[in-house]
């Protein structure tokens, strides 16, 4: 069953202290027994005493980079405390593990079987409890995003795709970001003109997400850096927030190879932050892309005001040195043993169909030595 090329796409409420329309949301979905699943940091930080209801049962045991384990303990907690729902707070973690957490509650084991690259899309069906989605960081878009990613050993990190996994309801409130520390503000705030990026340039046809790619991408290159260097500055928060959101309303036209090289290497042991990978690998793909794109290039170029294409690598190279992120993927403590296993994963990841210019896993490989 094909993919829709168009669909837009769940219900969002947008604004400083739209948090405080949980309970109402909840009442209006017939939730009377919700569980949260967040993670330590989000308890840590105090934020999920802004919701303002009761949860029958809590689950934080969500890594940086959701693991299998992880969703089937998340399963485990809903079903001893008969909940009805989920209400997911956090940043891309919690909320991709939320997302499976619903579908594995009614859906059979394994979870491996629902991957896209492994046949899974047909095996969905919406026959799932509600998710309403509360995001804390503005990157991954995974509130409004079809995808949830989860690692399944230290090489696997695979994308459960599909109209079921969106959540129910989004609630995009800026407030809950201004206590984000700056170097999560940066690395998610690239996570999210990562995902504008790729999805423009994705050769599949959609204008309509086109449009909201290069306006996210906008929105986010104007305001990472006052975001980064003053957290509270609501304005240049909610603008990071509305440009994570369009990039993941974008999700439509499929990614490219950032994702495909950052996906396994996300799920070996050293818990890589996404957005920090993605970073590193922006540059070198655009160069690498540009021969098969180069109008696209021009045209991103315009938007952020550089006038040529060819300016966008050293662009964003220079916009994360600004902000504080690593350059290269030895900066993480990553080897070149790290790195040897992962190019057949990478090539084989579900973001490798819509680069905009065909590779191999040779290609892949050669890409990781460069950002080692």
């Amino acid at each position: 069953m094909p993919l829709p090329t168009i669909s837009y796409l769940t219900d969002i409420h947008f604004s400083p202290g739209a948090v405080a329309l949980l309970p109402e949301i909840l009442a209006e979905k017939g939730l009377e027994r919700p569980m949260l699943v967040t993670d330590t940091g989000i308890v840590a930080a105090g934020l999920v005493d802004r919701l303002d209801c009761s949860t029958s049962a809590t689950f934080s045991g969500v890594s940086p980079n959701p693991t299998q384990q992880n969703v089937m303990d998340g399963v485990k907690v809903f079903r001893d405390a008969e909940c009805d729902g989920i209400i997911a707070l956090g940043g891309g973690s919690p909320i991709d593990c939320a997302k499976a957490v619903s579908l594995m509650v009614t859906h059979k084991e394994p979870l491996e079987q629902y991957a896209l690259i492994r046949g899974g899309l047909s095996k969905l069906t919406d026959d799932k409890p509600p998710v309403i989605a509360i995001p804390t960081t503005s990157g991954t878009g995974s509130e409004v995003g079809r995808a949830t990613l989860i690692a399944f050993d230290t090489t696997t990190k695979l994308a459960i795709v599909g109209p079921a996994i969106i959540p129910d309801v989004a609630i995009c409130d800026p407030e809950l970001t201004s206590g984000l520390p700056p170097g999560l503000t940066a690395a998610t705030g690239m996570d999210a003109i990562s995902h504008c990026v790729e999805t423009f340039c994705s050769p599949k046809f959609n204008p309509v997400a086109d449009a909201i790619a290069l306006d996210g991408l906008q929105r986010a290159c104007s305001n990472l850096q006052t975001a980064v260097d003053d957290g509270t500055n609501l304005q240049a928060r909610s603008e990071m927030m509305m440009g994570s959101m369009q990039g993941a309303l974008a999700f439509q036209k499929g990614l490219g190879m950032i994702h495909s090289l950052s996906h396994p290497l996300g799920a070996i042991p050293k818990q890589l932050h996404h957005g920090t990978l993605n970073s590193i690998f922006l540059p070198h793909v655009l160069r690498y892309n540009n021969e098969a794109c180069p109008k696209k290039m021009v045209r991103m170029a315009d938007v952020i005001g550089l006038g040529k294409g060819e300016k966008l690598a050293d662009y964003f190279e220079q916009l994360a040195n600004d902000i504080g992120l690593a350059s290269r993927l030895s900066e993480l403590s990553t080897t070149a043993e790290d790195l040897a296993p992962l190019a057949e994963p990478a090539f084989a990841d579900h973001s490798t169909a819509t680069n905009p210019r065909p590779l191999t896993a040779k290609d892949c490989a050669t890409m990781y030595r460069a950002a080692l």
